[in-house]
């Protein structure tokens, strides 16, 4: 009997050294909170301790209470506390450019528009240019592209651009054009200048945006850091704590760099370069570039246009427009030899594709190279629209199909009009695509779309728009789970960055980067979710909203 009392009392002295351990120094405690891990079993805890901008420990609030010390305790209070959200498509750079320009979102005709404009001339009346953006012609009566006449009358010695909400159409006025060099019937590309009885109309499709765009003054150093500092200022209120930029000239990603690094930036910035003779010659023999805030991993491509200005590239013509399909951006071998040039790379091939032809052509350029599942981590930003036969080529080749929700729910009242009720199947098709690979990262495309996370969830789930519009929800069997959809805007959005192991989740050794909501989207009726507020955000374990 001995020995096993020596051994009880052994453990029974371990017990009690245990007991009075020195707690563990910590520099953040957050406690009595709902915990939401978005680890692989999808955990709840109560509590977490941070150290050094990372997480220390996650659990219970009598083990992080009682095993660590910290300057600086949080009580959640019951709250609902999530990793910070990442939006895994989005155009950061230009949404902080935006915020400087007329906001023409949601006008409900062209007159609107017009309107919006001279107010805000009238209000900067200092500018070179005046710019904007975000009309649709799908909210104006007769839904047809509106023409520069307003616009030539008001503004007749200043040039004016007016950007499409989808950043794939713009339409000018005569002075810009005047200015541009523009001409009536000049072909382009890739693009359409459109003209109509020998005159321009000012509207100018995908490549010929260039026409224009190209003699738009940059912002100076000084304008640039007030864009960015609105921008993140913005994200962070709306739970945002890495934005996936996709497509930056390697001038901005410089900029954004050296704001990171002078501590005036501290959103963490995945970048896709833009598809730039310059910049692939500048930065592929080099390889990504990566700090503690960016990431410079990506390449991005533009197969098609969009749906909503009818340049995205379908394999039938569109039902609404029987003589029209859309056109590719760039010829397929351009595409072709873009993918032999990276697949011997530790770069991202991320490709803009919308239209079911542009998806097929990208998709079997694709397989081409990758030829079997890999983890290269190749991209399709939108997959918006798929032909049937050929939904299993992101799976083959494990290309990640990255998509925006609320493009369904924005698209939907005239996306039929587009492809008919067939090919509409196929289009917003999120539950098919996550079955390919078992996982789906979500974004916005702010600025096209809101930079809302939470409508991101309310369409991903629920299928449904801001006003609760359709009832039963839009194809409401491409809805995702719950589960999913957090999923799709952390720890997916970070896997698609190539991030996994450093954010997406709130687990040992990852970057503190979370959130405390004043309701839980795991649990709030669909009638909530977009009353949800972010009540702080911490980034790095430090306090930025």
């Amino acid at each position: 009997m001995r020995p096993v009392r020596v051994l009880l009392g052994s453990l029974l002295g371990l017990s009690i050294l245990s007991c009075h351990s020195p707690k563990q120094d910590a520099d953040l405690i957050v406690h009595h909170g709902k915990v939401y891990t978005v680890d692989s079993a999808f955990s709840v805890a109560q509590a977490l301790a941070v150290k050094d901008g990372k997480v220390m420990a996650v659990g219970t609030d009598e083990e992080i209470d009682g095993g660590y010390n910290a300057p600086e305790v949080v009580d959640a209070g019951g709250k609902a506390v999530y990793p910070g959200f990442i939006d895994a498509h989005a155009h950061f750079v230009r949404y902080g450019q935006s915020l400087f320009t007329a906001a023409l979102y949601g006008s409900a005709s062209w007159e609107e528009v017009v309107q919006r404009v001279k107010q805000f001339a009238d209000a900067h009346q200092d500018q070179p240019w005046i710019l904007g953006r975000g009309w649709d012609q799908n909210k104006f009566p007769g839904k047809e592209f509106p023409d520069n006449t307003l616009l030539n009358k008001l503004f007749p010695s200043t040039p004016v651009m007016l950007g499409r909400v989808d950043g794939h159409a713009l339409i000018a006025n005569a002075k810009a054009l005047e200015l541009a060099g523009v001409k009536p019937g000049q072909a382009i590309d890739g693009g359409k200048v459109e003209t109509k009885n020998g005159k321009l109309t000012g509207i100018l499709i995908d490549n010929a945006q260039r026409l224009v765009g190209s003699k738009v003054p940059e912002p100076t150093a000084a304008a640039f850091e007030r864009m960015i500092d609105e921008g993140q200022k913005k994200c962070f209120a709306q739970g945002l704590t890495t934005v996936t930029d996709c497509g930056l000239d390697r001038s901005d990603i410089e900029k954004v760099d050296s704001l990171q690094k002078a501590g005036k930036l501290k959103m963490r910035v995945y970048v896709m370069l833009s598809d730039r003779a310059d910049n692939l010659s500048y930065y592929i023999p080099r390889g990504p570039y990566k700090t503690d805030l960016l990431y410079v991993k990506g390449v991005k491509a533009y197969a098609d246009g969009a749906l909503g200005s009818r340049g995205a590239r379908l394999i039938q013509p569109y039902s609404d427009r029987p003589g029209e399909r859309g056109f590719l951006l760039s010829d397929p071998p351009h595409f072709d030899s873009l993918a032999k040039m990276l697949v011997g790379t530790d770069f991202q091939l991320c490709t803009h594709a919308i239209g079911d032809s542009a998806n097929r052509v990208i998709l079997q350029i694709y397989n081409k190279y990758l030829k079997e599942k890999n983890d290269k981590r190749w991209r399709i930003e939108h997959a918006q629209v798929i032909d049937k036969a050929d939904f299993d080529l992101f799976g083959k080749t494990s290309v990640i199909p990255s998509v925006q929700p609320t493009h369904a729910t924005s698209d939907m009242y005239w996306a039929g009009e587009r492809l008919g009720p067939e090919r509409l199947k196929g289009a917003y098709a999120f539950k098919q695509l996550l079955q390919q690979n078992g996982w789906l990262p979500l974004g916005t495309d702010f600025p096209v779309e809101d930079i809302s996370p939470f409508k991101t969830f309310l369409a991903a789930v629920f299928r449904v728009d801001a006003k609760g519009y359709p009832q039963g929800g839009f194809q409401a069997e491409n809805a995702l789970s719950r589960e999913e959809a957090i999923r799709g805007m952390t720890i997916w959005a970070a896997r698609a960055d190539c991030l996994e192991k450093e954010i997406g989740s709130l687990e040992k050794g990852k970057k503190a980067d979370f959130i405390i909501l004043d309701k839980d989207l795991m649990a709030v009726p669909v009638t909530e979710v977009l009353a949800t507020k972010v009540v702080n955000t911490y980034a790095g374990g430090k306090k930025v909203n």
